[in-house]
Protein backbone atom coordinates (compact mmCIF):
# COMPACT_ATOMS: atom_id res chain seq x y z
CA UNK A 1 0.00 0.00 0.00
CA UNK A 2 1.31 3.83 -0.90
CA UNK A 3 2.36 5.73 1.77
CA UNK A 4 1.64 9.16 0.09
CA UNK A 5 -0.98 9.23 -2.78
CA UNK A 6 -1.25 12.52 -4.80
CA UNK A 7 -4.26 13.42 -7.10
CA UNK A 8 -3.85 15.92 -10.01
CA UNK A 9 -8.08 16.36 -10.27
CA UNK A 10 -7.75 16.75 -14.35
CA UNK A 11 -11.20 16.90 -16.58
CA UNK A 12 -13.45 19.23 -14.95
CA UNK A 13 -13.40 21.47 -17.91
CA UNK A 14 -13.38 18.60 -20.86
CA UNK A 15 -16.64 17.12 -18.46
CA UNK A 16 -18.23 20.39 -18.29
CA UNK A 17 -17.79 20.94 -22.20
CA UNK A 18 -19.30 17.54 -23.51
CA UNK A 19 -22.22 18.62 -21.39
CA UNK A 20 -22.49 21.78 -23.12
CA UNK A 21 -22.20 23.43 -19.76
CA UNK A 22 -19.76 25.88 -18.37
CA UNK A 23 -16.46 25.24 -17.07
CA UNK A 24 -17.71 26.17 -13.19
CA UNK A 25 -20.42 23.59 -13.78
CA UNK A 26 -17.65 20.81 -13.81
CA UNK A 27 -15.89 22.53 -10.54
CA UNK A 28 -19.21 21.90 -9.21
CA UNK A 29 -19.47 18.77 -9.99
CA UNK A 30 -15.54 17.46 -8.47
CA UNK A 31 -16.74 18.21 -5.22
CA UNK A 32 -18.73 14.66 -4.97
CA UNK A 33 -15.44 13.38 -6.22
CA UNK A 34 -13.22 15.15 -3.78
CA UNK A 35 -14.94 13.44 -0.94
CA UNK A 36 -15.23 10.04 -2.27
CA UNK A 37 -11.72 9.54 -2.70
CA UNK A 38 -10.77 10.71 0.66
CA UNK A 39 -12.91 8.35 1.88
CA UNK A 40 -11.50 5.62 -0.07
CA UNK A 41 -7.97 6.77 0.72
CA UNK A 42 -8.90 6.40 4.58
CA UNK A 43 -10.85 3.17 4.36
CA UNK A 44 -7.81 1.70 2.17
CA UNK A 45 -5.34 2.75 4.70
CA UNK A 46 -3.36 5.74 3.02
CA UNK A 47 -1.86 7.23 5.20
CA UNK A 48 -1.38 10.71 3.33
CA UNK A 49 -3.45 12.11 0.34
CA UNK A 50 -2.55 15.64 -1.55
CA UNK A 51 -4.80 16.64 -4.02
CA UNK A 52 -3.93 19.50 -6.70
CA UNK A 53 -6.55 21.61 -6.27
CA UNK A 54 -4.90 25.30 -8.08
CA UNK A 55 -1.56 26.02 -8.94
CA UNK A 56 0.15 29.47 -9.18
CA UNK A 57 -0.24 29.32 -12.46
CA UNK A 58 -3.88 29.11 -12.39
CA UNK A 59 -4.57 33.00 -11.93
CA UNK A 60 -4.01 33.28 -15.75
CA UNK A 61 -7.79 31.23 -15.98
CA UNK A 62 -10.41 34.14 -16.43
CA UNK A 63 -11.52 36.47 -13.68
CA UNK A 64 -15.17 34.66 -13.71
CA UNK A 65 -13.33 31.23 -13.05
CA UNK A 66 -11.23 32.05 -10.52
CA UNK A 67 -13.86 33.92 -8.36
CA UNK A 68 -16.15 30.81 -8.91
CA UNK A 69 -12.86 28.57 -7.50
CA UNK A 70 -12.59 30.37 -4.34
CA UNK A 71 -15.76 30.68 -3.46
CA UNK A 72 -16.59 27.00 -4.20
CA UNK A 73 -13.51 26.02 -1.97
CA UNK A 74 -14.58 28.35 0.71
CA UNK A 75 -18.29 26.48 0.89
CA UNK A 76 -16.27 23.24 0.63
CA UNK A 77 -14.09 23.94 3.45
CA UNK A 78 -17.17 25.04 5.85
CA UNK A 79 -19.41 22.27 4.42
CA UNK A 80 -16.99 19.60 5.13
CA UNK A 81 -15.28 20.44 8.05
CA UNK A 82 -17.06 18.50 10.82
CA UNK A 83 -16.54 15.13 8.31
CA UNK A 84 -13.13 15.70 8.07
CA UNK A 85 -12.40 15.88 11.89
CA UNK A 86 -14.82 13.23 12.28
CA UNK A 87 -12.95 11.21 10.50
CA UNK A 88 -9.62 11.80 12.21
CA UNK A 89 -8.43 13.95 9.07
CA UNK A 90 -5.22 16.14 9.65
CA UNK A 91 -5.80 19.04 6.58
CA UNK A 92 -3.12 20.68 5.82
CA UNK A 93 -3.27 23.87 2.91
CA UNK A 94 -0.05 23.96 0.69
CA UNK A 95 0.31 27.65 -1.02
CA UNK A 96 -2.01 29.98 -0.18
CA UNK A 97 1.25 32.93 -0.13
CA UNK A 98 -0.87 34.97 -3.01
CA UNK A 99 -2.28 38.06 -1.35
CA UNK A 100 -5.22 37.62 -4.29
CA UNK A 101 -6.62 35.07 -1.88
CA UNK A 102 -9.99 36.21 -0.32
CA UNK A 103 -9.22 36.91 3.37
CA UNK A 104 -12.82 34.89 4.37
CA UNK A 105 -11.42 32.11 2.46
CA UNK A 106 -7.76 32.35 4.25
CA UNK A 107 -9.36 32.82 7.10
CA UNK A 108 -11.62 29.25 7.14
CA UNK A 109 -8.74 27.46 6.13
CA UNK A 110 -6.74 28.57 8.75
CA UNK A 111 -9.75 27.55 11.04
CA UNK A 112 -10.12 24.38 9.22
CA UNK A 113 -6.41 23.50 9.79
CA UNK A 114 -6.37 24.94 13.56
CA UNK A 115 -9.51 22.25 14.60
CA UNK A 116 -7.98 19.51 12.45
CA UNK A 117 -3.89 20.05 14.00
CA UNK A 118 -4.10 16.99 16.41
CA UNK A 119 -5.86 14.21 13.71
CA UNK A 120 -3.38 11.67 12.97
CA UNK A 121 -5.93 9.17 10.73
CA UNK A 122 -4.67 10.51 7.64
CA UNK A 123 -3.24 13.49 6.77
CA UNK A 124 -4.81 15.67 3.75
CA UNK A 125 -2.66 18.37 1.54
CA UNK A 126 -4.86 20.65 -0.67
CA UNK A 127 -2.27 22.01 -3.09
CA UNK A 128 -3.73 25.82 -3.27
CA UNK A 129 -1.96 28.61 -5.14
CA UNK A 130 0.76 25.79 -5.30
CA UNK A 131 3.72 25.49 -7.53
CA UNK A 132 6.75 23.00 -7.39
CA UNK A 133 9.71 25.55 -8.65
CA UNK A 134 8.11 28.38 -6.23
CA UNK A 135 8.57 25.91 -3.11
CA UNK A 136 12.10 24.83 -3.81
CA UNK A 137 12.91 28.53 -4.79
CA UNK A 138 11.70 29.06 -1.24
CA UNK A 139 13.68 26.55 0.32
CA UNK A 140 16.57 27.73 -1.27
CA UNK A 141 15.94 31.15 0.36
CA UNK A 142 15.25 29.62 3.72
CA UNK A 143 18.72 28.03 3.87
CA UNK A 144 20.23 31.13 2.70
CA UNK A 145 18.86 33.13 5.60
CA UNK A 146 19.87 30.52 7.52
CA UNK A 147 23.44 30.58 6.85
CA UNK A 148 24.22 26.88 5.83
CA UNK A 149 27.19 26.73 4.17
CA UNK A 150 27.19 25.50 0.33
CA UNK A 151 29.28 22.45 1.28
CA UNK A 152 26.92 20.96 3.95
CA UNK A 153 23.58 21.39 1.69
CA UNK A 154 22.50 18.40 1.14
CA UNK A 155 19.03 16.45 0.06
CA UNK A 156 18.05 16.21 3.47
CA UNK A 157 18.69 19.42 5.02
CA UNK A 158 17.14 21.04 1.88
CA UNK A 159 14.20 19.15 1.81
CA UNK A 160 14.02 20.43 5.67
CA UNK A 161 13.46 23.26 4.33
CA UNK A 162 10.46 22.81 2.48
CA UNK A 163 7.16 23.80 3.73
CA UNK A 164 5.29 20.57 5.61
CA UNK A 165 9.20 18.81 5.57
CA UNK A 166 7.80 16.54 7.28
CA UNK A 167 5.05 15.19 4.98
CA UNK A 168 6.72 12.09 3.34
CA UNK A 169 7.71 12.01 -0.50
CA UNK A 170 4.86 10.89 -2.59
CA UNK A 171 4.35 6.98 -3.70
CA UNK A 172 2.02 7.16 -6.25
CA UNK A 173 0.66 10.22 -8.54
CA UNK A 174 -2.98 9.85 -9.65
CA UNK A 175 -3.78 12.28 -13.19
CA UNK A 176 -6.76 11.67 -14.31
CA UNK A 177 -8.42 12.66 -17.77
CA UNK A 178 -5.48 10.57 -19.60
CA UNK A 179 -3.73 13.65 -19.37
CA UNK A 180 0.58 12.99 -18.70
CA UNK A 181 2.20 16.02 -17.27
CA UNK A 182 3.76 16.80 -13.62
CA UNK A 183 2.29 20.72 -14.17
CA UNK A 184 4.73 21.87 -11.27
CA UNK A 185 3.19 20.18 -8.88
CA UNK A 186 5.29 19.02 -5.88
CA UNK A 187 8.09 18.93 -7.86
CA UNK A 188 10.34 17.62 -5.19
CA UNK A 189 8.30 15.15 -3.68
CA UNK A 190 7.33 12.77 -6.47
CA UNK A 191 10.84 12.53 -7.89
CA UNK A 192 10.54 8.79 -7.68
CA UNK A 193 6.78 8.56 -7.65
CA UNK A 194 4.68 5.91 -9.86
CA UNK A 195 2.17 7.31 -11.77
CA UNK A 196 -1.26 6.01 -12.90
CA UNK A 197 -3.37 8.36 -15.99
CA UNK A 198 -6.88 7.03 -16.24
CA UNK A 199 -8.81 8.24 -18.91
CA UNK A 200 -12.08 8.85 -16.36
CA UNK A 201 -12.36 12.63 -15.85
CA UNK A 202 -12.19 13.83 -12.28
CA UNK A 203 -16.19 14.43 -11.90
CA UNK A 204 -16.46 10.85 -13.04
CA UNK A 205 -13.99 9.46 -10.55
CA UNK A 206 -15.10 7.62 -7.44
CA UNK A 207 -13.86 4.90 -5.50
CA UNK A 208 -13.77 1.61 -7.22
CA UNK A 209 -11.22 4.42 -9.87
CA UNK A 210 -9.20 4.94 -6.66
CA UNK A 211 -8.65 1.61 -5.94
CA UNK A 212 -7.70 0.32 -9.06
CA UNK A 213 -4.81 2.73 -8.86
CA UNK A 214 -3.74 1.46 -5.94
CA UNK A 215 -3.95 -2.23 -7.94
CA UNK A 216 -1.86 -1.02 -10.47
CA UNK A 217 0.74 0.47 -7.95
CA UNK A 218 0.99 -2.73 -6.18
CA UNK A 219 1.67 -4.63 -9.19
CA UNK A 220 4.97 -2.61 -10.16
CA UNK A 221 8.26 -3.25 -8.96
CA UNK A 222 9.79 0.08 -6.99
CA UNK A 223 13.87 0.13 -8.06
CA UNK A 224 14.71 3.62 -7.54
CA UNK A 225 17.57 3.66 -10.18
CA UNK A 226 18.88 0.42 -8.99
CA UNK A 227 18.93 -2.98 -10.68
CA UNK A 228 17.05 -6.30 -8.60
CA UNK A 229 18.82 -9.23 -8.04
CA UNK A 230 18.14 -12.09 -10.41
CA UNK A 231 17.27 -15.89 -8.90
CA UNK A 232 20.85 -16.48 -8.79
CA UNK A 233 22.01 -13.21 -6.65
CA UNK A 234 23.69 -11.64 -9.75
CA UNK A 235 22.04 -8.60 -10.92
CA UNK A 236 19.76 -8.61 -13.75
CA UNK A 237 20.70 -6.96 -16.92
Amino acid sequence: MPRHVACVMDGNGRWAARRSLPRTAGHRAAETTVIDVIEAARSAGVGWLSLFAFSTENWRRPDTEVEFLMHLVRRVVRKHAPLLHARGIRCRFLGMTDPRIPPGLARDIADLMTLTGRNRQMTLTVAFDHGGRKDIVEAARSLIRSGVPAGSVTEESFAAHLPFSDTPDVDLVIRTSGEQRISNFMLWQVAYAEWVFPSVLWPDFRAPDFLRCLHAYRQRERRFGAVPPSRNGEPES
